[in-house]
């Protein structure tokens, strides 16, 4: 089922007394969710992500804009009738029911023709079940659970009715990062088997990166960024994008162009050419400022360092972890926008570093440039 948000606000009246203005949750939402998807909403806490997910699924209706599925206005359709399969962070399960009546309960609520036998439910429970891989549990009850099962007995409660649109909000935050680990992975693969539209709610960049088809990245209930995860984390289309996606974070760095040198500090670290061309026309006024000074913020992903004693970045080594397969190098630098810079290296590079000071070359493709007033990422080649 293909969804579209056509202009979506939400409003809530704002509880302070003293401000007379309404809280906007969402702001002018536009976006096309494509059939058979896996989309993950992205962003910090309050960002609109939750509040986003309960008006496609008709919990709140938005104070403007129109939601449509597939060719269908379903605006202000109730949420029972709009065929979406809902879960949520907390699983509320029912203690005092099995496994087997938690999954059929959805179905008890069907009236006329769409009315099944207890023998049609229990054979559509143990369909999805086995789709989630719990059916030997059906005659447990929830107490009786682990936390991963637990979240798959909801899921397969969400899913019983076959849905048109799966949603799913913080559905696994309550997991130890083990079990985490392994239920996104059941998540994917179920959602790859029956094909159903689903968009899930999360703040970890990691879990929604390592599933979503498309990641939308919000921020003030306003969407900064849409694509494939790989394409957002490498062109993040401002500097909020950038440092809310990566673990460890991107390391960010004050910057100057100088005729078409990146400095930082005082040392030349790449050559580049602005690539401008068909930004607006006063994004092409910055864009020939390479020939003059120019202060910028400067972005290095964590991988974008390489050890070279002929580098041309150095950096105050303050200590090495060793993580295994990578290392972590911890430095400083006066142009740093932080404490300690991290650069993640394969630890078979990491035998010659030692000493008071570490230099770096960097990889071109692992570096950002944004403007130092509107944190708009600045396109750019190396040369």
């Amino acid at each position: 089922m293909k969804i579209k948000l056509d202009h979506v606000t939400k409003r809530f009246p704002n509880r302070n007394k003293k401000i007379r203005e309404d809280v906007i949750a969402v702001n002018d939402f536009t976006f096309d969710i494509p059939d058979g998807k896996l989309i993950g909403l992205l962003g910090p806490s309050g960002c609109g992500k939750s509040t986003t997910l309960n008006l496609i699924s008709g919990l709140e209706m938005p104070t403007a804009g129109r939601i449509y599925f597939g060719d269908t206005d379903v605006t202000d359709l109730p949420a029972e009738n709009r065929g979406v399969g809902l879960g949520f962070q907390h699983y509320a399960l029912y203690p005092h029911l099995t496994v087997l009546d938690n999954i059929t309960f959805p179905l008890g609520n069907l009236r006329g023709a769409e009315k099944l036998t207890k023998e049609q439910m229990r054979a559509k429970a143990m369909e999805v079940a086995k789709l989630v891989q719990i059916s030997e549990l059906m005659e447990r009850r929830p107490s009786e659970l682990s936390g991963g099962q637990q979240q798959r007995v909801a899921i397969a409660r969400a899913l019983v009715k076959m849905p048109s649109v799966l949603l799913l909000d913080e559905p696994l935050s309550n997991l130890d990062a083990r079990l985490r680990l392994q239920t996104r992975e059941e998540l994917a693969r179920i959602q790859k088997e029956t094909g159903i539209t689903t968009i899930f709610v999360t703040h970890d960049q990691e879990e929604a990166m390592s599933i979503s088809d498309l990641i939308v990245v919000m921020k003030d209930g306003v969407i900064h960024q849409i694509g494939k995860p790989q394409e957002v984390y490498d062109k993040p289309c401002n500097l909020f994008v950038a440092k809310f996606l990566g673990t460890p974070p991107i390391n960010v760095f004050e910057g100057t162009l100088k005729k078409g040198t990146l400095y930082i500090g005082d040392e030349a670290v790449l050559d580049v050419k602005l690539t401008e061309n068909d930004a607006s026309d006063d994004k092409k006024a910055k864009a020939k400022q390479a020939d003059s000074d120019r202060t910028v913020w400067v972005g290095i992903r964590p991988e974008g360092f390489v050890p070279d004693a002929e580098g041309p970045l150095s950096c105050s080594l303050s200590k090495i972890e060793v993580m295994g397969r990578d290392t972590s190098v911890v430095s400083t630098h006066p142009a740093f926008v932080g404490t300690t810079i991290r650069s993640i290296i394969p630890s078979e590079d990491a035998a010659g570093i030692e000493g008071e000071t570490v230099r770096f070359r960097l990889k071109p493709a692992k570096v950002c440039l944004f403007d130092h007033e509107t944190e708009e990422t600045i396109p750019f080649e190396a040369r």
